[in-house]
């Protein structure tokens, strides 16, 4: 058996005649031996780069919470305006990272209708899985939004039960102070009473008795209007404690309401493509039936004539 010889050097000394007689110097020459062993990196779509950029946005929040979580839980480190301040901007965060989301939404609304042909049916499966994949990355990016603002939903929750906290004592402590300002009125009614009793015994300067009761009327009025106050104080505080739940309820509210819309639009969108599919498939039957109908048409007219040639052929014999 004939050994077999390596001709692999041949093979690069004619491939490299025929790169120089068709102009390639030795620089184009070693580019495009480069370029067969590195392959360049492919330019990335538009939805590619959008999704990426979203992402980020979502990952920016992310940090942003992140850094500013203490601040914003910590009643000693900032004020209440600067933590409204930080959930205005984690608002706009949000807001912006759902329009994104929206558009890329939108995006594969478009491509999966213009991707259908004839009759509505898709074109290709290649196409079909890359839209498929799309939704994928749309719905992970909806989740891992869902994520950052459940985070922030907790933080905000901490803030409105620190609120709510720190009215509770305040009205536990006016309440007592009412209290005491009751007992101190009835036992200061009784006084003078006892006072006057007393001085009608055994005191001579009976003079002195009309000022020490005007004294005392005018402090049990003074009690009077400061029970009053008090309780218009604890209503107040009342209130204020309602209003910083009903804000609290208003917010989950409208984040389950966000969720359910987008849910809902997600079966709106289900709804309108079964309805097309039904569509088609009616369209679909009704070719059959008439493709049928004129099948067995012909079937007839075959036999039809068969059986006349039969006879023909037979009277003809």
């Amino acid at each position: 058996m004939s050994k077999v010889r390596d001709r692999t050097e041949d093979f690069k000394d004619v491939a490299h005649r025929s790169a120089l007689s068709l102009g390639y110097n030795e620089s184009k020459t070693a580019a495009l031996l480069a370029s067969f062993i590195m392959h360049k990196p492919r330019q990335r779509s538009g939805f590619t780069r959008a999704a990426l950029k979203t992402l980020e946005s979502i990952g920016t929040l992310e940090q942003f919470l992140m850094k500013h979580k203490k601040d914003y839980v910590d009643l000693h480190r900032t004020t209440e305006q600067e933590r409204d301040s930080i959930e205005h901007e984690v608002t706009i965060f949000v807001k912006s990272c759902k329009e994104q989301i929206d558009v890329l939404r939108n995006s594969i609304n478009e491509e999966d209708a213009n991707s259908k042909g004839w009759l509505g049916l898709k074109g290709d499966n290649l196409n079909a899985d890359t839209i498929a994949h799309k939704h994928g990355v749309v719905l992970i990016l909806s989740e891992k939004l869902h994520s950052v603002t459940s985070q922030f939903d907790q933080l905000r929750a901490i803030r409105f039960q620190d609120a709510i906290n720190r009215v509770t004592p305040r009205r536990k402590r006016k309440n007592t102070t009412k209290s005491n300002a009751a007992e101190t009125s009835a036992s200061s009614s009784l006084d003078p009473n006892m006072k006057r009793d007393f001085e009608g015994l055994g005191d001579p300067d009976t003079q002195a008795a009309p000022i020490r009761v005007q004294e005392q009327l005018l402090d049990d009025e003074t009690r009077a209007l400061q029970v009053e106050l008090n309780s218009l104080l604890d209503s107040v505080q009342e209130t204020e404690t309602k209003m910083v739940e009903m804000s609290a309820l208003n917010h989950l509210m409208s984040t389950h309401v966000l969720q359910q819309a987008q849910q809902i639009e997600l079966l709106y969108d289900q709804a309108v493509e079964a309805t097309q599919n039904v569509e088609l498939g009616n369209k679909e039957l009704s070719q059959a039936i008439q493709r049928n109908s004129s099948s067995r048409t012909f079937l007839l007219l075959f036999l039809f004539v068969l059986t006349f040639s039969i006879l023909f052929l037979d009277w003809y014999s």
